[in-house]
C-alpha cells in the first residue's frame, strides 16, 4: 500500500542518514513521550518493502500508541551484502539519537523484525549492545527469525522441508541469492558438506538437536554425516559470519543483549532456530519471552 491518509496516524516518508523509512505517528495527542519501534521488514534481503509492510506498521502503531519506523533497506543482489544489516543499523542508531524529535522516549525503544527481518534485528541488537555513546535498545523481537546456516538438517528442517511457503530447500536457494552466490552450491549446502569438522565440533555447543525439546523432535532422524567439500566452504564464508548467522555471535556478545520475544510457529523450516536462541539467550541471563503457534507457518 502507498503511504495515504489515515485518521488516527499521521505517515511520512523521509530518509534516516541516506536510508528509506516510513514513519508512523499517532495523532492523538500524549500525556508524555510514546513507545518507539523499528520495524525491519522480511523478504530473505530481495524481497519486500516498506509499502508490502504498510497494514502490520500501522496495526502496531495504532494498537501500541507507538511511533513506528519502518525501515526501507536497498534489497540484495543489487545491493550487495552486507548492505541490509548495516542499512537497519544506521536506520537504528539515527532514531535512538533522535527518539526525542519524535516525541519517543529513548530508553523505550524496541527493534522487531520477521523472518531475515528478524535476522537484521538481531543483528542491530548483537552490534549496537557493546554501545555506550547512544541510548540501549528496550528490547528486540524476532518473529520466525533465520538464524544460522551450519545445520539445515534440524528436527524443523525434516519435518518441514515442503511447507509453504518458505521450503528447506528455498530456504538455502534464497540465502545463496541474497549473497549474490552460484545457486549451483544449494546441494552441497543441504546437506552440510560446506561446514569443516573443527567448525562443526565449535559450534555444537550452540547448534545442536539434542538442546531442542523433545517435544519439538517426534520423528527426527539424525543424518548421515556429510562429506566435506573444501571448495564449497571457500566459495560461502558469509555463512559463518554472525551478520549471516548470529548464533555464531560470542557469549561476551550475547551477554549484552536487551528484553527478547521470540516468536516461532509448529509448521515452519526455521522453528527450530528460534528454540535454540532462546536456550542461548536464557543461558546467558537475558530475559525471554516466548510464543510458540502450534498451527502457525512461515
Amino acid at each position: 500500500l502507498p503511504a495515504c491518509r489515515d485518521p488516527q496516524l499521521s505517515i511520512k516518508d523521509v530518509h534516516f542518514d541516506g536510508v528509506p523509512v516510513r514513519i508512523y505517528l499517532p495523532r492523538k495527542a500524549s500525556a508524555g513521550t510514546r513507545r518507539g519501534v523499528v520495524f525491519i521488514h522480511g523478504g530473505c534481503g530481495i524481497f519486500g518493502s516498506i509499502r508490502s509492510y504498510e497494514r502490520i506498521c500501522r496495526y502496531i502503531a495504532r494498537k501500541c500508541d507507538a511511533v513506528v519506523v519502518s525501515v526501507g533497506y536497498h534489497l540484495a543482489p543489487e545491493h550487495k551484502y552486507p548492505t541490509q544489516t548495516l542499512e537497519c543499523l544506521t536506520a537504528t542508531e539515527h532514531f535512538l539519537k533522535t527518539a526525542k524529535t519524535y516525541g519517543v522516549d529513548p530508553a523505550r525503544i524496541v527493534v522487531c523484525g520477521d523472518s531475515v527481518g528478524g535476522t537484521f534485528t538481531t543483528s542491530v541488537c548483537q552490534e549496537l549492545g557493546q554501545r555506550t555513546d547512544i541510548p540501549k535498545i528496550r528490547a528486540q523481537v524476532l518473529i520466525y527469525p533465520f538464524l544460522q546456516a551450519l545445520n539445515f538438517n534440524l528436527p524443523s528442517h525434516q519435518k518441514n522441508a515442503a511447507v509453504a511457503f518458505l521450503t528447506r530447500e528455498r530456504t538455502v536457494h534464497f540465502i545463496l541469492k541474497y549473497l549474490n552466490k552460484d545457486c549451483s552450491l544449494k546441494e552441497p549446502i543441504l546437506a552440510g558438506s560446506h561446514v569443516p569438522e573443527n567448525i562443526n565440533l565449535k559450534y555444537r555447543k550452540w547448534i545442536n538437536p539434542d538442546l531442542i525439546p523433545d517435544g519439538f523432535k517426534l520423528g527426527y532422524k539424525p543424518p548421515q554425516p556429510a562429506l566435506f567439500l573444501p571448495q564449497v566452504h571457500e566459495d560461502v564464508p558469509e555463512l559463518f559470519e554472525p551478520r549471516v548467522s548470529p548464533l555464531l555471535a560470542e557469549d561476551a556478545v550475547i551477554c549484552g543483549l536487551p528484553d527478547t520475544c521470540i516468536v516461532t510457529c509448529e509448521y515452519d523450516v526455521l522453528r527450530d532456530e528460534g528454540l535454540l536462541y532462546k536456550k542461548r539467550l536464557e543461558d546467558n541471563n537475558i530475559h525471554v519471552t516466548w510464543h510458540h503457534v502450534e498451527k502457525g507457518f512461515h
